[in-house]
Formats: structure tokens, C-alpha cells, sequence
């Protein structure tokens, strides 16, 4: 690791970026959101220029441009912040938030996760369901996960110390290295990605939002419920109170359901001190050791 990442490393546990004031703003056929680190009225005062920007911009045009939408990786995320965690030193090491779907997300400044999904598997006849034993992975995902497991053993053996914790989710592995800390901007972190095959969406959320990410709570429509509808903050009292009542339909339906489960360690036992807590956190927020169907 290179000196500048050695110093980020130091001065990393609190960059994670995760604004917690956020403002919509209204102009004509425009509205947009803006973020701020300071007030809620910072984040208003800028979302109100930002929007009489883009109107007069666009005043007299009947389609607008696609550049002015945004994807996934393009700015911070708008998720509620529900829990912090802080070092003995009293650095954020990382924030359990609700994402727009409406699960719980651990997002950790250097604990770094690895998000791998399997290739769509084809549609299998329900003779073939039928006569499989019960509990049997399909043929296809044990081969998925055979080959990212060795993929894993191969690269702890050939970066001695190395430690990872492997997780089965409903769509691929969750591989989490347990023996140190990482910059999320690290050449070493960008070499695992790769090596590894992490997801591509994955890699650029990491480095737009300066953290690493792994889902706690199961996906609403894989338990029957419709993804939250009502994106915080909350426009009104109304709108906080269907998510209320979406959130305990969710919390209900979801306590049927597992998130991950754990597969096996790969190279060293060792756990950072700082990752410790959070393999706690994660783990029983999975519900990793309950016998209960992914989702």
C-alpha cells in the first residue's frame, strides 16, 4: 500500500458519504434534491438554485437532455442514516441505513465486503424441482459458488495474512475480509474486485460513496411486500405515517427470512479488532445461522 493510502487509511473512518440533511426543491416542470453536511437549510437553499438553474436552462426545450438524470453511482445515496458506529477514538466506522427499496444496509468505512452475482440461471422444468432432494442447491449455483470459493482460497494463498468470511446469498457470495482494514480507493481493493468478480455496480457505489456495502435485511418483493413507496426524507406526516405502516408489514413478512448464510473462513482466523463488532452486527442482522430461506 502507497504512502497516500497509508495517510487516507489514518484519516478514513469518518468520510464515509452519507449527508444527513437532504432538501427537494420545485421550479416549473423541474424538482430536484440537493445534500448537506451542515443544515437542513443548506440543503434547501441549494436545491432551490439548483432548480432555478436547470428551468431557465431548459425553459423552451420539450425534451430534456439525459444527462440530466443520474444513475447509481453518480452522487451520495439518500438513505436514512438508523445506527452509528464509532472506534474507541470516537471515528464512524460505519451507519446502518434504509435504502430506497427498504432494507437495512451496513455500510463500512474500511471493512471491506465483496458483492459476487451469480449468472442468471436458466429455468429448470418442475419435474426436474420435483425429483431434486430436498434442501439440493441446483447444479448450476453449486458450480457458481465452487468456483468463486477457489477463486477466494487461491487468492489468501497467494497474499499471505489474507482472511475472508463467505456468505451464500439468494443471488451469488458475500465475501468479507476479516484480517485488516481497507481504503475503499485502494489498488489492492480494485485487484480483489477483479480477481474475484464483484459485482461492477457494486465497485462504483463503493468509490461514489467511500465505504464498503452489504445488505442485512431481506428484498421486499422476495418476501410478497412491495418495495417501499414513500422515499425519506418524509414529504409530510401522511407520507411518514404509510411508511409506518409499510414498515411493520415489512418487518413482519421479512422475519420469515434469512439474508445470508454463512458458507465457511478462508485463510487466517484473525478478525481486526475495529471489524469485530461489525461481523457481530452483520451476522445476527443476516440471520446467519437460522434455517430459513434466502430473500
Amino acid at each position: 500500500m502507497g504512502l497516500y493510502h497509508r495517510l487516507r487509511l489514518l484519516f478514513s473512518a469518518s468520510v464515509m458519504n452519507f449527508p444527513p440533511y437532504w432538501a427537494r426543491a420545485s421550479a416549473n416542470r423541474f424538482q430536484c434534491w440537493r445534500f448537506s453536511n451542515v443544515s437542513e437549510q443548506d440543503a434547501r437553499t441549494q436545491a432551490e438554485g439548483a432548480v432555478q438553474a436547470i428551468a431557465a436552462r431548459f425553459k423552451n426545450v420539450k425534451h430534456l437532455p439525459a444527462h440530466l438524470s443520474y444513475g447509481y453511482s453518480d452522487r451520495p445515496l439518500r438513505e436514512q442514516i438508523l445506527r452509528e458506529f464509532h472506534n474507541p477514538n470516537g471515528e464512524r466506522i460505519a451507519v446502518i441505513t434504509r435504502n430506497i427499496p427498504g432494507c437495512h444496509v451496513l455500510n463500512t468505512a474500511r471493512g471491506l465486503f465483496i458483492d459476487i452475482d451469480f449468472p442468471e440461471a436458466p429455468k429448470v422444468s418442475w419435474m426436474k424441482r420435483w425429483l431434486a432432494p430436498a434442501g439440493s442447491m441446483p447444479a448450476g449455483e453449486a458450480s457458481h459458488e465452487s468456483s468463486v470459493l477457489a477463486k477466494a482460497e487461491v487468492w489468501a494463498r497467494s497474499h499471505p495474512g489474507w482472511g475472508w468470511r463467505a456468505y451464500r446469498t439468494k443471488a451469488g457470495l458475500r465475501l468479507l475480509a476479516t484480517h485488516d482494514v481497507f481504503d475503499p480507493k485502494a489498488d489492492i481493493v480494485q485487484k480483489a474486485f477483479n480477481a474475484l468478480g464483484a459485482d461492477p455496480l457494486y465497485q462504483k457505489l463503493c468509490l461514489a460513496q467511500d465505504s464498503f456495502r452489504a445488505r442485512l435485511t431481506p428484498k421486499p418483493w422476495r418476501c410478497g411486500l412491495h418495495p417501499m413507496t414513500t422515499g425519506w426524507p418524509w414529504e409530510n406526516s401522511a407520507a411518514e405515517s404509510r411508511f409506518m405502516n409499510w414498515k411493520e408489514e415489512y418487518e413482519r413478512a421479512s422475519a420469515s427470512f434469512s439474508t445470508c448464510r454463512f458458507v465457511k473462513s478462508l485463510g487466517v482466523a484473525t478478525v481486526h479488532p475495529e471489524l469485530q463488532p461489525l461481523v457481530e452486527v452483520h451476522d445476527e442482522a443476516t440471520r446467519i445461522d437460522q434455517p430459513l430461506p434466502l430473500a
